[in-house]
């Protein structure tokens, strides 16, 4: 197997020569650069072209996730590990959607830090055991929260679609087979529900939503 190419980045002179002093003892692995703020480690990168990068969050000038959303724009083929002390949901939810491809606590032993370089490295997720809680909780989060379409009404919803691909009152009230004053009543209450209160709105929240396509 090839050697890992790894960057530190993290704004402490003692934390990242720790670092460097455990990775160096880990065959396989061979630190290439280290950074101590945002925008020096994307020069590092650019640089140096690692596999991985062991990257703080909290760094002066750019923090560390925004410094993983450039990366992985600009740097894909170099893959980042968040080494930080927040671990709260919403700095993993961050990290992960900026790109991340691993978090891990800085309390976490040596053996866990080999792990996540060897995994993150093959092009796998490490996330450690307290972080990958977080992530559970927020998917059984997303599956307990009701969708904006599931608050509407089987009616809200036919009316909602009729409105948004350009039916009057009068045509969708012909279609429904029921009366105009019933139609009205029916775009009011969607009006109250979603808490918008124009037709071309309406329109709008209907395309967001895939009930009708943005040219219909």
């Amino acid at each position: 197997m090839r050697c890992i190419r790894v960057v530190i980045a993290d704004d402490h002179t003692l934390v990242r020569a720790g670092f460097r002093a455990y990775l160096r003892q880990l065959s396989g692995v061979e630190v290439v650069g280290e950074a101590e703020d945002g925008r020096a480690t994307l020069r590092v990168v650019q640089r140096s072209q690692p596999d991985v990068v062991l990257m703080d969050i909290s760094m002066p000038g750019m923090n560390g996730l925004e410094a993983v959303t450039r990366l992985v724009s600009e740097f894909p083929e170099s893959r980042v590990i968040i080494l930080s002390m927040h671990t709260e949901k919403k700095y993993v939810r961050w990290a992960l959607h900026a790109g991340a491809s691993g978090y891990l606590s800085k309390d976490s032993g040596t053996a866990e830090l080999e792990l996540a370089l060897q995994a993150v490295a093959c092009g796998q997720t490490y996330l450690s055991p307290a972080v990958s809680n977080h992530v559970v909780e927020d998917y059984r989060e997303q599956q307990d929260e009701v969708s904006p379409l599931e608050q509407l009404t089987p009616r809200q919803r036919e009316v909602l679609q009729l409105i948004a691909e350009g039916h009057t009152t009068r045509d969708i009230a012909r279609i429904l087979g029921v009366s105009v004053k019933t139609i009205e009543s029916h775009r009011l209450n969607l009006m109250d529900r979603l808490d918008i209160h124009n037709v071309a709105d309406l329109t709008r929240y209907a395309v967001a939503l895939g009930l009708v396509a943005a040219d219909e």
